[in-house]
């Protein structure tokens, strides 16, 4: 098992360092920082812990001093990483920069000093704490690894101290609460939720002491011990509410619990006060906390790798390795592909028909407008889209507003099921094959070519839709016109026929699906912070789905207007067009070059919300009836480039994680801890 394990995470971070290494140098590939960090830190923001606190990293993986990293390097790396013990010596091969194995008083005060911000309290290296350790400043006492280990284990608590006496310059016993906020931001920042941050200095509220509006020794350390141990905290929570019904405790449940778990006493009664208190704040009932509650005091990006997590990366390697035809076909061979294939494309259709159903009344009304002429060539039969659909109703019906919705339901299966399958086939054709990546330009050329390809459907069944769309205005104006059938059009037109309007269609089409796809892609990616951490909600699907085709459908109106002119039938005394520049030219002289945008503003509220409730129906299929021992991407346009080894979210949350972790320590001396540069190995 171990031999499987190790061949496992080899090949993983064999695959991890060609997606990433960018440096080609004597034939071989290195990584310089810039790739170091994308390959540790995926999708950080660099918010609370800086790009430069990750940069220590880097610093310890280049064991060359060369500012680059060789596969052997990063191998290395990664398997610091792994240990138990990891932080410990990130640490410590940060403050050895001599590369002796121990750490002189020397080298501790050079590497501590110039990693802590300027405007911190200065650190008292004199102090008779430190002695204890290391021995006088003149001596030649090295720390080995588990001396300097248990030293920094203790490190804090003496900031801490030496912080508090700083600005207790009176000896009062007591700080405002400006300077214990200062002080516990200093060591704990990185560890605390926004809201806790917020309301650090109501500590004060706590105890009725000095002036009200002060912090004594006593209450800053114990909420020190109470962030320290809070994997502690958490454990005893977590069995107290497992043993309630209710699922909430009180603070004596809280203390009895701590009490039956351990052989002597963990919290005092002043670190459960704290407890509750902060894990209080916006709770609706202070007296009895859910676990929910307690939840809110830490950032959630802070917590232990756990076993299941490392039994699943390498269940994720061990399953790359068969390469993706093995990983699409899956345990049941081919038949199983195709029956998959054949799954997502009854659940697409069902889906497309429920969005085109959902605002087809909609896409009548946009056909109506864009489709009257002008007071020159005939009467305005209405005045915008609102009288539009209102005249619809009271002389065709509520059932006039569906006219011709038949051939529409029965094109959205093809058409859709072929404009996903073109857009997905051609953006894995032009991703790089190494990363996975694509870039914005052949994200356009994928989707336009989805939308050429989805001609060859929507053509012929739009033009038939169309002509029955107007049939019933035609019937207002020509009573004894006889009412054709979807049946009767098709034969009437013939092959050609079908396709009078095609390259108008095209003209729609392309640059649609171009503004389209790369806009939904781009929407969920950067406006809602789609990634390993945060699967988007059906909400915020359907939200995305929406504002994509906003643009997609107003920008591409002019082309909707000539090819709607060009398959409805002209009436008499109307002026028939040739083609799309004849139509184009007729139109802006006889009507405007307002004309053009027409139907527009039914577009977008036809387009927008169909695309949303298509991708949303999507969502709740798979959900509703899932495809038992089969794995299918729920969001169209996902390639099998995203899905590759090297970009799989799990493997990316695993090895960021690892990356926060190893920093702990050195961030619980300061929450800045490393944003200057540290010192050079002599």
């Amino acid at each position: 098992m171990a031999t499987e394990t190790s061949k496992g995470a080899a090949e993983y971070y064999r695959q991890l360092f060609q997606k990433h290494a960018s440096v080609e140098k004597d034939n071989k590939y290195y990584m310089n920082k810039d790739d170091f960090l994308a390959a540790i830190a995926p999708g950080e923001d660099f918010e609370k812990i800086k790009r430069e606190q990750f940069g220590l990293l880097y610093k310890i993986a280049d064991t060359s001093n060369q500012g680059l990293i060789s596969f052997n390097d990063f191998v290395i790396f990664q398997n610091l990483l792994s240990k138990p013990d990891a932080e410990y010596e990130v640490a410590f091969r940060l403050f050895d920069i001599n590369n002796t194995g121990k750490i002189t008083f020397d080298q501790f005060k050079q590497v501590l000093s110039s990693n802590l911000p300027s405007d911190a309290v200065p650190f008292d290296f004199d102090c008779d704490w430190l002695k204890l350790y290391i021995g006088s400043k003149d001596g030649h006492y090295q720390l080995t690894y588990e001396e300097f280990s248990q030293l920094l284990k203790g490190l804090q608590g003496e900031r801490l101290r030496q912080e508090f006496k700083h600005y207790d310059q009176k000896q009062t016993g007591y700080i405002s609460t400006e300077n214990f906020k200062r002080i516990i931001l200093d060591i704990a920042k990185h560890k605390l939720s926004d809201l806790v941050i917020d309301h650090l200095p109501t500590l004060c509220n706590l105890y009725a002491t000095g002036s009200g509006t002060t912090i004594s020794f006593s209450n800053m350390v114990a909420f020190h011990n109470v962030i320290r141990n809070i994997d502690l905290v958490e454990l005893v929570i977590r069995r107290a509410i497992g043993s309630n019904p209710e699922k909430t405790i009180t603070k004596q449940d809280f203390l009895s619990e701590a009490a039956k778990s351990c052989r002597y006493s963990l919290f005092t009664p002043m670190e459960a006060d704290i407890i509750f208190h902060f894990a209080a704040v916006d709770s609706k009932n202070s007296g009895r906390l859910s676990l929910a509650d307690f939840e809110k005091m830490l950032d959630p990006r802070w917590r232990p790798i756990t076993e299941q997590e490392q039994e699943r990366l390498l269940d994720l390697i061990s399953s790359d390795k068969k390469g993706k035809v093995d990983v699409a076909k899956g345990k049941h061979g081919v038949m199983w592909e195709i029956i998959g294939n054949v799954y997502s494309f009854v659940l697409g259709s069902i889906a497309g028909a429920v969005g085109a159903t959902a605002v087809y009344p909609i896409d009548l009304v946009k056909t109506r407008m864009q489709n009257q002429r002008s007071k020159v060539v005939g009467e305005l039969l209405y005045k915008n889209s609102l009288d539009c659909f209102k005249k619809v109703v009271k002389n065709e019906g509520f059932l006039g507003l569906y006219r011709g919705l038949g051939p529409q339901l029965v094109g959205v299966a093809p058409e859709k099921a072929i404009k996903l399958t073109v857009n997905d086939f051609v953006r894995n054709k032009l991703a790089n094959k190494k990363t996975g990546e694509i870039k914005f330009w052949q994200e356009m050329i994928a989707g336009g070519a989805a939308g050429a390809s989805q001609v060859v459907f929507t053509n012929p069944l739009e033009i038939v839709k169309i002509r029955l769309q107007v049939q019933g205005e035609q019937a207002k104006t020509h009573p004894d016109m006889p009412r054709r059938s979807a049946i009767w059009i098709v034969k009437n037109l013939g092959i050609v026929g079908l396709y009078k309007g095609v390259s108008a269609c095209l003209l729609r089409d392309v640059p649609f699906s171009a503004i389209y796809f790369p806009a939904y892609a781009h929407l969920k990616k950067d406006l809602f912070h789609e990634g390993p951490d945060h699967k988007l909600t059906i909400t915020e699907l359907l939200t995305a789905g929406a504002i994509a085709g906003m643009p997609a459908a107003y920008f591409t109106t002019p082309a909707d207007v000539i090819k709607t002119r060009l398959q409805v039938e002209a009436k008499k005394g109307q002026t028939s067009y040739t083609g799309i520049k004849d139509a184009a030219k007729k139109i802006y002289v006889e009507e405007g070059f307002k004309a053009f945008f027409k139907g527009g503003p039914a577009r977008i509220f036809r387009s927008s919300p169909q695309f949303g409730v298509t991708l949303t129906v999507y969502e709740l299929l798979h959900q509703a009836f899932p495809l038992p021992g089969h794995t299918t991407a729920a969001t169209p346009g996902a390639t099998s480039a995203t899905s590759s080894v090297v970009s799989s979210s799990e493997q990316q949350r695993f090895g960021a994680l690892q990356s926060r972790n190893a920093l702990k320590l050195l961030l619980d001396l300061d929450y800045r801890f490393g944003v200057y540069n540290p010192p050079s190995s002599k």
